[in-house]
């Protein structure tokens, strides 16, 4: 293919509450893909999206709290409360929590 049939995109593409913030300062690394399962496995614990617009604005970012929860030794608090099997192992999500965020 020739230069002139080719096509370069450098807008910032990607889904609000899943970007890391290396693309904000253009260094991207493997890292921006950790970061993005990362956010995932948290909503999946907690049972809950990153951006939830429904919730109050101290709650609407899921990382947001999760900082303010870890910091409070409260991260139980979190876990899925609609999932039996998220509350029969807290303590593992828990941890699955930690290692989201490490």
């Amino acid at each position: 293919m020739d230069r002139d049939q080719s096509q370069v995109v450098t807008t910032l593409r990607g889904t609000p509450g899943y970007l890391a913030h290396e693309w904000l300062s253009s260094a991207i690394t493997e890292k921006v893909d950790v970061y993005s399962f990362g956010i995932v496995t948290l909503e999946i614990l907690c049972g809950r999206r990153n951006l939830d617009h429904s919730q109050p604005e101290e709650d609407k970012h899921l990382l947001r709290l999760f900082k303010k929860k870890a910091e409070e030794d409260q991260m139980l608090d979190l876990v899925d409360k609609y999932s039996e099997d998220m509350q029969l192992h807290g303590a593992e999500a828990v941890e699955m929590m930690r290692l989201a965020a490490w």
